[in-house]
């Protein structure tokens, strides 16, 4: 029942977001007053970018929800980040590209032609990958680092955007790891017992007004209180419930 998890690295997220962070460590120390809390505060954002990306993966086994939630931070985090080189530029009197500038679409470009790095798990592969984008990343210019950044941020987003509706809709029709398990165990227990008529119940694990994952649940009031069933994942959007036998 353990979902597969781990495999990070692969993720074109996490690729991007990694060259995210070391761009962010080379800016600050090239850019940015040492002194300013400015420094400690890109360096994090970036940092918890990458790493709740490969922290979500490797919860994937036994947490969808948990998953969910460090995909989310990863997004937030660079949502953060954004705004701090979006600042820089405007404090400092620097042009940011818009989105139909020639170096933005060149940027972009380059994402389109690297996407084969993204799905290779060699460190050979993560160095070309960063290369690629030495063009900007090397400049002497601050204005065009940031911007760089920019759009490479919007790019991470986009990509965490869609990871986030794909795990949502796979927790909405598959239910995540607790109720897969509570699921399991109903069938086990019944099994065990020999009866026939929760057996012939199979389709609980997806509720019959919506289709979404049924979960375990204990009745709080009324005169079956303390007494269990099996009710849709989506309450209170939805009230679908079924006996356990």
């Amino acid at each position: 029942m353990l979902r597969s998890s781990g495999g990070y690295r692969s993720l074109r997220s996490f690729r991007t977001a990694t060259v995210i962070y070391d761009i962010t460590v080379s800016f600050c120390s090239r850019f940015v007053d040492p002194r300013s809390r400015l420094v400690d505060q890109m360096v994090q954002a970036a940092r918890s970018g990458r790493q709740n990306i490969a922290e979500g993966s490797r919860a994937a086994a036994t947490s969808s929800q948990t998953e969910l939630r460090l995909v989310n931070v990863a997004r937030s985090s660079l949502d953060e980040l954004l705004l701090d080189y979006e600042d820089y530029l405007r404090q400092n009197g620097k042009r940011q590209w818009e989105k139909d500038d020639a170096e933005a679409k060149e940027v972009r470009e380059v994402g389109r032609m690297k996407r084969e790095f993204a799905i290779d798990g060699t460190d050979a592969a993560d160095e070309a990958y960063a290369a690629s984008y030495s063009h900007w990343s090397c400049n002497k210019d601050p204005a065009i680092v940031a911007n760089l950044m920019i759009c490479l941020i919007h790019q991470t987003n986009y990509l965490l955007d869609k990871q986030i509706g794909q795990l949502e809709q796979a927790f909405i029709s598959d239910g995540g790891y607790s109720e897969q398990l509570a699921a399991a165990r109903l069938q086990a227990r019944d099994q065990q017992r020999g009866g026939d008529a929760f057996a012939a119940q199979a389709p609980f694990k997806t509720c019959p007004n919506c289709g979404r994952a049924m979960v375990l649940r204990t009745a709080r009031k009324g005169k079956n209180a303390g007494s269990q069933f099996l009710g849709c994942s989506g309450y209170p959007d939805c009230n679908g419930a079924l006996d356990l036998w």
